[in-house]
């Protein structure tokens, strides 16, 4: 039987199909009823779950998070869509088809991955080529590169996310920075292959996005400056001068991308190239948020629901 997808999923039908569960909580009702809080996720999104009547013994018995069979119904609670689970049991995860369950980018990631090996590779200052080079010569976390999510949410939150997001930056660095003599594009294309590295470390993708212990802990920013650190010790001790001020100027750019403290940039931008790559990484983020959002939207309506993360609905209406 076909997989019935979250987002085909309409207010009293019954459920009876496979879900990832994420993040179950048990809780207490008013009357002090014990019920579990839950969300069921696939590639196409995720719903709130609750199993009333639940036990202690029933909540320990799920995964976090894990693939379940759900048997219960959807239905609607305070306007939002949710499913009320009646039964669930454990599924081996070699069971299951994961292009179900994981979002995957619809690009081509060789040819991305290809094209993002050109662009960093015509670097002409011998420093910062030697450290992309290096980089790129990890096989093993190459390969995570081209399969990691951007993020756990809001932008190219897909398996082969991160590499979709560095191949647009870099498209976009190439087309204006002959506007701006002053900026040296090394320094730029280096930074945005760099700036999220380390969210190779920071996520994990394996059944679910989740954080890893690490990097909820040190963050993919700090994981990112740690690992160029690293890549240039290793050059150094083979012989490859890697000034300091090299390092400076793109952990400069790393520890400023995300462009306010309060976004949990640990510096501001204080250099041209580092403004280049934050509002690239931005402009980047923003489009593909409202690309899915638009995309996405269940109503007939020109407007799109209140996007909480955009503060503000928008208009789906093309002039074609």
């Amino acid at each position: 039987m076909a997989h019935k997808f979250i987002n085909q999923i309409e207010p009293g039908q019954t459920i009876d199909d496979i879900y990832i569960v994420k993040e179950p909580i048990l809780r207490s009702t008013t009357r002090g009823d014990l019920y579990i809080a839950m969300f069921l996720t696939d590639r196409s999104g995720q719903l709130n779950g609750r199993m009333w009547q639940a036990t202690e013994a029933a909540y320990k018995s799920l995964p976090k998070p894990g693939f379940v069979h759900i048997k219960g119904r959807s239905e609607l609670y305070q306007n939002n869509l949710q499913i009320v689970v009646n039964n669930v049991a454990l599924i081996d995860p070699d069971k299951v088809n994961i292009d179900d369950f994981l979002p995957r980018t619809k690009k081509d990631t060789k040819q991305m991955f290809e094209e993002v090996k050109a662009i960093v590779g015509r670097l002409k200052n011998p420093q910062l080529k030697a450290l992309v080079t290096e980089f790129m010569a990890d096989s093993e976390l190459m390969e995570k590169f081209c399969n990691a999510p951007a993020a756990m949410k809001l932008h190219h939150d897909y398996i082969g996310g991160l590499l979709e997001h560095i191949h647009n930056m870099l498209q976009v660095a190439l087309a204006i920075l002959p506007l701006y003599p002053e900026v040296q594009p090394d320094l730029v294309l280096a930074g945005i292959f760099l700036h999220d590295i380390g969210k190779t470390e920071e996520l994990t993708y394996d059944m679910a996005f989740s954080y890893t212990d690490s990097g909820q802990l040190i963050g993919h920013i700090s994981k990112s400056l740690i690992m160029i650190n690293e890549k240039a010790h290793a050059l150094r001790s083979g012989g490859t001068q890697i000034d300091q001020a090299v390092l400076d100027a793109l952990g400069h750019i790393i520890l400023s991308h995300h462009g306010a403290y309060e976004f949990g940039s640990p510096k501001l931008p204080a250099t041209t190239e580092a403004f280049m790559v934050c509002y690239i990484d931005n402009l980047d983020a923003k489009i593909n948020q409202v690309a899915f959002a638009i995309e996405n939207e269940v109503s007939d309506s020109n407007w799109t629901a209140w996007q909480n993360s955009l503060q503000t609905r928008l208009y789906r209406k093309r002039l074609d």
